[in-house]
């Protein structure tokens, strides 16, 4: 990361950092979610699939119309050094499976839509969510990760998180819809 200085927002450090002269050349964010509303989640399928997308669990079969999916959107991904997404050649995609969880969007025969979870200290938490631009902005991203949390209800995991980019308020958007609470912003600082 080299001369980064990623700090939650309201550490000391904060003002330590500015007063040395560096400044804010990112931000961030962590969001929470606990005993979700399974009415809401299910709600947020239910608008996907009444549009004509079907929403499921993907397997390993999946992993090139993933791979595909990720390198379209690739461009599109904020690059900071607290939110840096590369997904990597086909093979990266295979090794998802089975640590992870994968629920995508089809139409038709095409993935439009997916997102990675897995379990971690009892926490579901999702890796990434990936909609191609043509369905942004449209609920598809909230159903694959309704999805996701369902799934993950379905076998006793009621809490949640995920993060991202504060340039990308529609991704911060998309889950307080489903319920999630924005817990963390963090500045990644340069000198």
């Amino acid at each position: 990361m080299g001369d980064y200085e990623i700090v939650q927002e309201g550490d000391p450090r904060c003002a330590e950092l500015e007063a040395a002269g560096y400044r804010v050349v990112a931000e961030s964010w962590a969001v929470r979610l606990y005993d979700p509303d399974r009415d809401l989640l299910e709600s947020a399928v239910r608008r996907a699939t009444a549009g004509g997308l079907t929403v499921r669990e993907l397997g390993p079969e999946s992993a090139s119309a993933l791979h595909t999916l990720e390198k379209t959107n690739q461009p599109d991904y904020p690059d900071t050094p607290a939110t840096h997404h590369d997904i990597g050649n086909l093979a990266n995609v295979q090794a998802l499976w089975p640590a992870n969880r994968v629920f995508g969007a089809f139409d038709g025969n095409r993935l439009v839509a997916a997102t990675v979870i897995r379990e971690h200290e009892g926490r579901g938490e999702t890796a990434f969510t990936s909609v191609l631009a043509a369905y942004r902005r449209r609920g598809v991203g909230q159903a694959v990760k309704a999805a996701s949390i369902l799934a993950l209800l379905d076998v006793g995991i009621t809490r949640f998180g995920t993060g991202g980019a504060a340039v990308n308020q529609a991704s911060l958007q998309a889950n307080e819809a489903l319920g999630y609470q924005l817990t963390e912003r963090w500045r990644t600082y340069a000198p």
